[in-house]
């Protein structure tokens, strides 16, 4: 990823992380690995349920919205890399995959943050 790009992606994450926590989320873990199928961007806890969140930070809207960028497939891996990290750490619980969309103007000035709770698989 080009550096101006990945510091754009991890922006985007840090502000995902600060929006979840103060609704009361606890980040469990931040870009979890998954061997070669892939990684997701923040695991959380809220409410007994593990919450995996894709964030998509997008600036300006010339290849349109951030939640547009998640193809089929890139829903797969994350369902794939959800289902490793629940094996790993033994989670017995409910668990979900979430999308956090962020907007910038092309300026850099945030439009806005959105919150897709159990998103992937609905588009």
């Amino acid at each position: 990823m080009g550096g101006e790009r990945k510091r754009l992606g991890d922006w985007g994450e840090e502000l995902a992380a600060r929006f979840l926590q103060g609704r009361g989320y606890v980040i469990r873990a931040r870009n979890y690995r998954y061997s070669l199928v892939g990684e997701i961007d923040l695991v959380a806890e809220h409410e007994g349920r593990l919450v995996f969140v894709e964030v998509r930070t997008r600036r300006g809207n010339a290849y349109g919205t951030p939640e547009e960028s998640i193809s089929a497939a890139k829903q797969a891996r994350l369902l794939q890399v959800a289902e490793a990290y629940v094996q790993e750490h033994n989670w017995m619980g409910d668990w979900q995959v979430d999308v956090i969309a962020i907007e910038l103007t092309a300026q850099g000035r945030l439009l806005r943050v959105t919150h897709l709770p159990n998103a992937v698989g609905l588009w």
